[in-house]
């Protein structure tokens, strides 16, 4: 069953460059099972056409607040009637003013006015607008109300200034969606902090650049600015020049990581073993065939790493003695001699200085048993177990996964089965709550 199943999503947009996003946030929503329906201020007009979201949607665009072609001439009622869920991306600093003033001018501010549903605002403006204290009192006064602010985020913005400003990622806003349609706790929202009450002209002892500014992005799982390392894909090990030994894995998982980890700000270099695919956007690759090789790349990139994530299916044997040429079909029998590998997960966790480890564990049986075993023998900070060969789970090669998380002291939390990538996304976050944990 898709996510937002059944769910009806009014998209509210309004005027900014970050309307270009929407378009994608429209087909991603759709994608998970929502039925979207678009609302458009004549801000967004200006930057994105309403027929972009008809095509999209299969849906009219909505942009007047007296529709003849409505019921009654009253298409803000109906709107407001049939959302679940009302989410405006971009939310820009004058919409939020508007907002927070009760204003009904136009047909989303009549809407939101007329409507029951739950309210997300994704935010996108420039950095000094975001940080200005009429919109960040405003955005307090939305917040009490019961509205729930989806970032903003921060990075490069298109006026050529970095900052605290930037609208969340389309794929972003759709997981957060779909964690508050399921009730659970949302990983990147706005949350009002203490007013400061220091008095002017007299000593601080916090830096003026830490002083709160009345509301800021709560990162609960933030991975921003950390060094992630992660191993992906199968490795194989020749016999002889055409001939070799690997194993069933896609690397799916691996890349799914690494994207959702760049997603989350997190600077990311990727180890992968012989896969078919694309490199994600920001991600630096390196790779590699053998075990031997993967081993002595994940040394040399963990230094300095803050994580360490071995989701490669490594083989623990290789053989001992690598024919130069094609071995000849002789005999009914081929015997092997096969040697260890190094273990590069018990490496990198033995070293003085190491990052925070995170272990992988594909098991037929015994799942919890196995995994504990591995987490305590490896000096692991978390490891995160499936069970293959299941018929909702068969793992490799497939798009979806679900995943037992544990780690030291019997933590444990299970991470239902979904897409890779919202697996990903469920498994970062946990990382990033251990990592402030520890």
């Amino acid at each position: 069953m898709q996510a937002l199943q059944d769910k009806k999503i009014l998209l509210g947009i309004s005027g900014g460059i970050a309307s270009y996003k929407s378009a994608i946030l429209a087909r991603r929503l759709i994608d998970a099972g929502a039925e979207v329906r678009v609302v458009m201020t004549t801000g967004a007009q200006a930057f994105i056409t309403p027929l972009t979201f008809q095509a999209l949607t299969g849906n009219p665009v909505h942009t007047e607040l007296l529709d003849t072609a409505a019921e009654a001439a009253m298409g803000h009622i109906e709107l407001a009637r049939w959302a679940d869920i009302i989410v405006i991306a971009p939310a820009s600093a004058n919409l939020i003013a508007r907002l927070s003033h009760g204003f009904a001018d136009d047909l989303l501010t009549t809407l939101v006015l007329a409507s029951d549903a739950p309210l997300l605002l994704a935010p996108a403006m420039n950095r000094l607008m975001w940080s200005n204290a009429a919109t960040q009192e405003n955005t307090r006064t939305l917040i009490a109300r019961g509205v729930t602010l989806l970032g903003p985020d921060e990075g490069a913005q298109a006026c050529g200034e970095t900052g605290a400003g930037r609208m969340l990622e389309p794929e972003d806003i759709r997981d957060l969606v779909v964690q508050f349609a399921n009730n659970e706790m949302l990983s990147q929202v706005a949350i009002p902090v203490e007013a400061d009450n220091h008095v002017p002209g007299t000593p601080s002892d916090t830096p003026a650049n830490q002083q709160p500014t009345g509301v800021k992005t709560a990162l609960r799982n933030s991975l921003a600015g950390l060094h992630i390392v992660i191993t992906a894909g199968p490795t194989v090990e020749p016999i002889d020049p055409v001939r070799f030994i690997t194993n069933r894995s896609s690397g799916k998982m691996g890349f799914a990581l690494a994207d959702a980890a760049h997603r989350k700000q997190a600077k990311v270099t990727l180890i992968a073993g012989p896969v078919t695919l694309e490199t994600p956007t920001g991600v630096t690759r390196i790779d590699v065939d053998t075990a031997k090789a993967m081993h002595t790349a994940a040394l040399k990139a963990v230094e300095g790493a803050d994580v360490f994530i071995s989701v490669a299916a490594v083989a623990d044997y290789r053989v001992e003695n690598v024919a130069e040429e094609k071995i000849k079909k002789n005999d009914d029998n081929m015997t092997l001699t096969l040697v260890r590998n190094p273990d590069i997960l018990a490496s990198i966790s033995a070293l003085p200085d190491r990052p925070f480890c995170v272990g992988f564990a594909a098991e037929t049986q015994h799942v919890e048993k196995y995994a504990r075993g591995k987490l305590k023998k490896k000096n692991l900070d978390i490891i995160a177990a499936n069970q293959v060969g299941q018929s909702d789970n068969p793992v490799f090669g497939s798009d979806t996964n679900s995943l037992d998380v544990y780690w030291p002291a019997d933590g444990h939390r299970r991470i239902a089965s979904a897409t890779k990538k919202q697996v990903a996304a469920e498994l970062l976050d946990i990382i990033a709550e251990r990592l402030a944990n520890r």
